[in-house]
């Protein structure tokens, strides 16, 4: 007589097989770490939706969230967004019928295959130290004419470049070069130690964004970490942003002011924040992803004490009003938001 299995049993299941679930229903999908990244539970390509490959920091493996959306569940509730169920014993069945086609392996594969992603994220992060440490300074370079051409003038040594970096993917063709110029950008923890390197591949004729399908990629270990330009002054307060030239054109307005760039929406959320830092600004995108994330680090904060307040741009995000208004112009209007969120705080 067959045992009945109860949801919560399922779900568990499903979370010890995140991974291959998420390549059997999620195929348009890119592994990020510890995470699965895909655009919306229907499946379509994107960054916005995330699903925790492994249990990690006391949260199971299998949770997600839609940073578009707002949404979040289990791998169940994923499914049955997927599959667009009538009923939640049509997503039941489905999931039986994949688990009983994806064995767990036993526990020493398992125990053997934590041991082997602990090495290959350790092999990463050396391989994005090696690569930084590769890169020149970016004065003269065509990262340097990048960044300019964006109106942003806010260095530092996280960034370097290198003119010939490695990239692989379906960009790669018999036809296709496999290496391209870089802007190279420093993600550190908040003891200084280097976790991981992104890479911006930038096209060598017109300066600006490789034509790549992904020419924005991270080497390493992102998650709660970030990019650091430091000013030396007001240590007590700290802007975190999301895109690196989003981060560095409030910097090139607020030049005072010490900035982390978390890269992306999703990290932005995940973001830890070092110590002694009372205040924190949040310099989000104008779209649902930035908005849900900003939400997401402000209620995590929230418990650490750490005050915090978001910084919106006008248009999509701040490099474009960077662009569209001026540096005088850009922190004029930051400073006066400061101001208000300052005084109604």
């Amino acid at each position: 007589m067959t045992r009945h299995v109860s949801i919560a049993e399922i779900s568990a299941n499903l979370g010890a097989r995140a991974e291959s679930f998420c390549r059997a229903y999620f195929a348009e999908g890119h592994r990020q770490g510890n995470y699965w990244q895909v655009g919306n539970t229907s499946g379509a390509a994107g960054r916005s939706l995330v699903i925790r490959l492994l249990a990690q920091d006391g949260r199971k493996a299998g949770g997600w969230t839609d940073y578009a959306t707002g949404e979040f569940g289990d791998l169940i509730d994923l499914l049955h967004a997927k599959l667009g169920s009538r009923s939640l014993c049509e997503t039941l069945l489905e999931a039986q019928h994949f688990l009983g086609n994806a064995p767990l392996p036993d526990q020493r594969t398992s125990k053997r295959k934590s041991k082997d992603d602990g090495a290959a994220n350790t092999k990463r992060i050396a391989s994005a130290r090696k690569l930084f440490a590769a890169g020149r300074p970016i004065l003269g370079t065509a990262a340097d004419a990048y960044l300019y051409g964006r109106d942003i003038a806010r260095f530092g040594p996280a960034l370097r470049y290198h003119p010939r970096v490695y990239f692989r993917g379906a960009d790669t063709g018999r036809d296709q070069p496999r290496y391209a110029p870089a802007l190279l950008a420093k993600i550190t923890d908040n003891h200084g130690n280097i976790t991981g390197c992104a890479r911006a591949y930038l096209d060598p004729i017109t300066g600006g964004i490789a034509d790549l399908s992904n020419p924005k990629r991270i080497l390493g270990q992102l998650h709660g970490n970030a990019v650091r330009f430091w000013s030396g002054s007001n240590l007590g307060e700290l802007i975190v942003g999301e895109g690196l030239e989003n981060t560095l054109s409030v910097g090139t307005a607020l030049p005072e002011f010490n900035l982390a760039s978390c890269l992306t929406a999703t990290h932005l959320g995940l973001f830890i924040s070092p110590p002694g830092v009372k205040r924190i600004w949040i310099a989000r995108d104008n779209d649902v992803a930035g908005e849900r994330a900003a939400q997401t680090l402000a209620s995590k904060l929230a418990s650490s004490g750490i005050e915090c307040q978001c910084l919106v741009p006008k248009l999509s995000d701040f490099n474009e009003d960077l662009l569209a208004f001026g540096k005088g112009a850009l922190r004029n209007t930051l400073l006066s938001a400061m101001k208000m969120e300052g005084l109604s705080s």
